[in-house]
């Protein structure tokens, strides 16, 4: 089921026919340092195999990330960016909060992600980091 959500200019969507596969490419094989070279084949097999969330701004892709999930016991955030014109807008925020109470995501075991940067940013949504100096964080669900 596809979902969508507005702010402002802004919406988020989890429709795929709705991903610009050039800027998602363009971003990750030559901007992000965790995905140097990725073709847009592999990219697009990425895709294809994830929930997928694209913010826009009209019809301009601004931001992406996916995550992919079993949705029942686990999920992996990755591949998250936002476009640099348009950082500092809150955009990574309201991302996390929006992948974070997706309908499909909730009551899972575990999250993950790998970041060598932007822990700040996860740890505002339940993340810690696995063993100190490590890029992996993760976010289990509160044992009852």
């Amino acid at each position: 089921m596809k979902h969508e959500w507005q702010q402002g200019e802004f919406v988020i969507s989890t429709d795929p026919v709705c991903l610009d596969l050039d800027v998602i490419h363009n971003y990750l094989a030559n901007e992000s340092y965790w995905a140097q070279g990725r073709t847009k084949e592999l990219i697009q097999r990425s895709i294809k195999n994830s929930l997928v969330f694209g913010i826009y701004e009209g019809n301009q892709q601004v931001g992406f990330c996916r995550v992919v999930s079993d949705y029942a016991t686990f999920a992996w955030l990755c591949d998250v960016f936002i476009l640099e014109p348009f950082r500092g807008l809150g955009l990574s925020k309201w991302m996390m909060e929006v992948v974070t109470s997706h309908p499909e995501l909730q009551g899972l075991r575990r999250w993950m992600l790998g970041t060598r940067d932007a822990q700040e940013l996860y740890r505002r949504y339940g993340f810690t980091e696995l063993d100190k100096g490590t890029r992996w964080m993760h976010r289990p669900q509160e044992l009852a």
